[in-house]
């Protein structure tokens, strides 16, 4: 049975990760009636995505939750490009012309909850078990067919709808949005692990390897986060999995002593053909995918959360007009499209199989990087720094 009488809201996010709950969380700011539904009975539980760069930080300040991020996170000024117990080049990030000048080590997970608990101070809990369906007959704003668990249809209608709803997106297939790219040859290994480790702990390092790459990054309570390449990587990865990469490919005296939790995954780099239909409009992996070199996703995806907040409570409050809601795929997907290239060339250039490639790789990483000049511009475009930081024009009025 669907509902006969529509309930009327300001903007409907379809989606609960990081990116959902930060625009839900900057528009209740703005007083905006939001509803957010999540197909998932529960909020995730696993890590994923755990860095968190100076740009996020800098836009979650302005909705009020970034203090609370950086008590929980590790702080890591540092990071370093390795081949075994050879340092080919180190990055500083305190440099840097931010309030934070360093990379945060955070679970995703814990990042969500703390975003969840915000929204709830806000006034506004998640829906979870409602699946977004389909969007209905077009009228006023956009009208969208929402399943809730018992099997109930709802048709909700909303001045905006926000589809963060990931990688397959349901929102964006609805709008026949392309999303095209290709697809990595190799797959990832992802696992949270507790070891002991010869080198910093406030640093994150990039190993290169005959057998491909492993990132190692620490975390809160002691452990360290591990992304690593394999061809066939198996779909958990145990503690002698996680120890024979860092064997083959580290500086050696690591003991990997547990997993807390580890899985593979593949990856991709595509990009929506538009970021905006009408009144629909798509963030985060909805919108863009890519390599996890350098950590840019889930920030990318907050990123767009503000901004497109931003945006949507100064139309509501006629501070802006429908011309300026351009504005959001003109920027963003500009940001994206830096993104995506910057990760797809550290992906390619750590996964070169050919010995003298790799030589000559590290040789010319060595020599660019010995420039103070270049090693500050590379450490401003992995923080998010590099490119507008102000997506729409100031408040008029």
């Amino acid at each position: 049975m669907v509902t006969s009488t529509p309930p009327q809201v300001d903007v409907l996010i379809v989606g609960a990760g990081a990116v959902g709950l930060t625009a839900a969380v900057a528009l209740r700011r703005r007083g905006v009636r939001v509803r957010i539904v999540d197909a998932a009975p529960a909020g995730a539980t696993t890590s994923r995505a755990a860095v968190i760069h100076a740009r996020t930080l800098e836009v979650l300040d302005e909705i009020g939750v970034a203090a609370r991020i950086r008590d929980e996170g590790v702080v890591v000024p540092d990071f370093t490009v390795r081949e075994r117990a050879r340092t080919l080049a180190h990055i500083d990030f305190r440099g840097l012309r931010t309030p934070y000048p360093f990379t945060l080590m955070l679970s995703q997970a814990r990042t969500e909850e703390i975003l969840d608990a915000a929204l709830i101070d806000l006034g506004c809990r998640v829906e979870r078990d409602v699946e977004f369906v389909s969007f209905a007959a077009p009228g006023p704003g956009e009208r969208a067919l929402l399943r809730h668990r018992d099997g109930a249809l709802e048709t909700v209608a909303a001045r905006f709808v926000i589809g963060a709803d990931g990688l397959r997106s349901r929102v964006r297939q609805e709008r026949a949005i392309a999303f095209d790219g290709d697809e990595y040859e190799a797959s990832f290994v992802l696992a949270d692990v507790s070891l002991s480790w010869p080198l910093p702990a406030a640093e994150v390092q990039l190993f290169f390897g005959e057998r491909g790459l492993v990132v190692i990054a620490p975390l809160p309570g002691g452990r360290h986060r591990i992304v690593a390449t394999m061809d066939d990587a198996p779909a958990q990865p145990t503690v002698a999995d996680v120890q024979r990469i860092l064997d083959d490919r580290g500086p050696g005296e690591a003991v990997v002593h547990s997993v807390a939790w580890s899985s593979r995954f593949r990856v991709a780099h595509r990009l929506a053909a538009r970021f905006r239909d009408g009144n629909v409009f798509l963030a985060g992996d909805a919108a863009h995918v890519h390599s996890p070199a350098g950590g840019q996703g889930m920030n990318l995806g907050i990123q767009d959360a503000v901004a497109l907040a931003a945006l949507l409570a100064d139309v509501l409050v006629g501070s802006r007009s429908d011309e300026d809601l351009a504005d959001y795929e003109r920027t963003r997907r500009a940001a994206a499209r830096r993104v995506i290239a910057l990760t797809d060339r550290m992906t390619r250039l750590a996964t070169l199989r050919s010995p003298i490639l790799r030589s000559i790789r590290n040789a010319v990483i060595g020599v660019l990087l010995r420039s103070p000049r270049r090693r500050s511009a590379l450490a401003r475009r992995i923080a998010q720094l590099d490119g507008p930081v102000e997506v729409t024009p100031p408040r008029r009025g």
